[in-house]
């Protein structure tokens, strides 16, 4: 019997402890609504407002056409979501084109999506507010074939001058000719004013010049013995001019999704030794190469091009943009800052007699009209 009492004395204190417990917990959860933290637990997360973005889920081609099959959305903050930028939702973008190769996982924007088919991809390599334009050359004009897509050239430019006659626009000298008056018979008719040029075997003659001659001491009359020499000058033209192409641009195809890898083809036994020994015709070297310039200086080459002057090129070091003021270059130039002397008139001189400077074997390209 006294058992029994001492159990159930038992079960009523741990009912009260367990009501002193809860009593306690409601006490602090009144206090603290949020609920109980202690010095090691971790801080709630805030939770971002988010907005759907396309994006590629696989690489796509330029030109390709957008298909549900490479476009996916993913989660974005919107706080970072400018307007106008990305596409939100996969049937915006399904039947345009890609403007530029897109890889894999990429956020598609405006500017990657072209609203139809686009055009070459050079002109996507051309930065805004720059033009492509090709320029004739040579084995010696673009420093023997060295610069490729890509590098940066400087452009010379190199100039034949002559005198002209401002009213014919001419080269001087002036032809004459020969004028006869008309006769002064009064019993005759007035004849007309002829022109005739029986100077030089029939041709015109040129127009000379007085100049006293000190050994006689009597003014003669000089005429050129040839045609007006040409004067020439040689000035850099354009620094640090970005190389677009060299030769001529592939022929580009309409890409698409999916490309075949093409298998070798077996050569049969009999056939394998007309492989080996077929010749591989070296390909034909570039005449072009197009550079990236300003609309006012693709104006300017466009001139020196079609009025004949020569274009050669530079080759820049690779990431050196900085320009360098030059000095144009003439006769006068080079024999003043090089100390280049007019020879003297010798009484003796080496033999066999040397007119013309012999070439070397390169191919010049030039593109100077002949006088």
């Amino acid at each position: 019997m006294a058992q029994g009492s001492r159990k159930r004395g038992r079960i009523f204190i741990y009912i009260a402890l367990i009501l002193i417990l809860g009593l306690v917990l409601v006490w602090a959860l009144l206090k603290n609504p949020a609920g109980l933290t202690t010095p090691g637990s971790p801080a709630a997360v805030p939770t971002t407002d988010l907005v759907d973005i396309v994006v590629t889920t696989q690489q796509v081609a330029r030109g390709t056409e957008f298909s549900e099959a490479v476009l996916t959305t993913i989660p974005y903050p919107r706080s970072n979501d400018i307007p106008g930028t990305f596409f939100h939702s996969i049937s915006e973008v399904v039947g345009k084109r890609a403007g530029m190769d897109i890889t894999q996982g990429v956020p598609l924007t405006t500017s990657m999506v072209a609203e139809t088919a686009v055009g070459s991809s050079a002109a996507f390599k051309v930065p805004k507010g720059m033009v492509a334009i090709s320029i004739p050359i040579s084995q010696l004009t673009s420093v023997s074939y060295a610069p490729q897509a890509g590098d940066s050239v400087n452009i010379i430019s190199t100039m034949l001058f002559v005198d002209l006659d401002t009213n014919y626009q001419t080269v001087l000298p002036n032809h004459i000719e020969a004028l006869t008056a008309p006769g002064t018979d009064t019993g005759q008719a007035l004849k007309p004013v002829t022109v005739s040029g029986q100077y030089d075997r029939g041709a015109p003659a040129p127009v000379g010049r007085i100049e006293m001659d000190g050994a006689i001491n009597q003014p003669v009359y000089v005429v050129p013995s040839e045609n007006q020499r040409p004067r020439m000058v040689s000035q850099t033209l354009l620094q640090d001019v970005l190389v677009l192409q060299v030769g001529d641009f592939p022929e580009e195809t309409t890409p698409v999704a999916a490309v075949a890898t093409p298998q070798p083809t077996a050569v049969p036994a009999n056939q394998g030794d007309q492989g080996t020994q077929a010749q591989v015709q070296p390909a034909a070297p570039p005449a072009m190469m197009t550079l990236v310039v300003t609309p006012q200086d693709a104006l300017t080459l466009n001139y020196m091009i079609y009025s004949g002057a020569r274009l050669t090129l530079a080759l820049r070091s690779a990431g050196d943009n900085q320009r360098v003021q030059t000095e144009a270059v003439t006769q006068q130039y080079l024999m003043d800052q090089y100390n280049i002397p007019l020879p003297a008139k010798l009484p003796y001189t080496t033999d066999p007699r040397i007119d013309v400077l012999p070439s070397y074997g390169v191919d010049t390209g030039s593109n100077v009209t002949p006088q």
